[in-house]
């Protein structure tokens, strides 16, 4: 599997889909992601039952990412580590925190505390010095290079474009890696991200009823973009489904329930339980050996 510096350094744009929990990670790793994204808006409703307005601590997420990466084997993780839940020291304890749990970047933003989604109204970003402290604390203290910083402005919903531009300009000097504009609000916009950034690993983030236009990943590639970013489109399509799945199961309705699920016996393939199996199997047979 490729390592994120290799995804990177790639001419070509790799999708990265959003996850929330081990079973969205096994199950996106079995698609053939090359890269995953934990998602803190997924988190929040998913493990928390909450909306993603900062309610969730540092400490709780720090776990998810041992989780999530975990089940993501060799597929490199980028995290979702919101605005550092604080000052440049917490930013820095937060990106040591998430590369010791196995995360391959983490992605820090601008906004104050309690932050709000990116593509959600009235969001406050903090100033440009104290946000660049926060990139500048977590890349120095990342113990290998190896582990990304991606470095996230909000600036163009509370500002304008022109501002969102200039910290990422501010945050790319202080250390980070990747670069990531939220929510420019058409084609053009996304053009003058690209060609202000020429040569650095750009994300474009792609929501569901959000602000940015949703382009193909290869028309996002020519522009010059990376990272094709689908952070919910899983956890949208889920809670659809499970809507659906309870809604039959109350009205006695399982007929139409079992045309479009997973099978027991290929849920616990996913979950790797014929090699579970055999690993226990070879232990049992080597203790009657001895």
């Amino acid at each position: 599997m490729a390592s994120l510096d290799a995804l990177l350094e790639s001419p070509r744009a790799t999708i990265v889909p959003g996850v929330y929990d081990a079973l969205s990670a096994r199950v996106a790793a079995r698609a053939g992601a090359r890269c995953l994204y934990m998602t803190g808006f997924g988190v929040a409703g998913a493990s928390f039952g909450v909306p993603d307005i900062g309610l969730v601590s540092s400490s709780e997420m720090i776990e998810r990412v041992g989780v999530i990466a975990a089940a993501s084997g060799s597929i490199p993780l980028i995290a979702d580590g919101d605005n550092g839940y604080g000052g440049p020291l917490n930013a820095a304890k937060l990106t040591r925190a998430y590369e010791r749990a196995g995360a391959a970047c983490i992605q820090i933003e601008d906004q104050v505390f309690p932050k709000r989604c990116g593509h959600m109204e009235d969001k406050e970003v903090i100033p440009t010095e104290e946000a660049t402290q926060k990139i500048r604390a977590a890349a120095d203290a990342r113990a290998s290079r190896a582990f990304k910083i991606m470095a996230r402005t909000d600036a163009r919903a509370t500002h304008d474009l022109d501002e969102a531009l200039r910290r990422g300009e501010a945050f790319a000097k202080a250390g980070a890696d990747i670069l990531f504009i939220e929510a420019p609000r058409s084609e053009t916009e996304l053009l003058r991200v690209a060609e202000r950034f020429k040569g650095l690993p750009l994300v474009a983030n792609l929501v569901e009823d959000g602000k940015t236009p949703r382009l193909s990943p290869r028309e996002l590639e020519a522009l010059g973009f990376r990272i094709i970013l689908y952070p919910i489109s899983a956890l949208l399509a889920v809670t659809k489904r499970l809507e659906d799945v309870y809604d039959l199961l109350l009205r006695e309705d399982r007929k139409r329930l079992d045309k479009s699920r997973a099978t027991f016996t290929h849920y616990n393939e996913i979950m790797n339980l014929p090699e579970l199996l055999a690993v226990t199997d070879r232990l049992s047979n080597s203790n009657s050996e001895t």
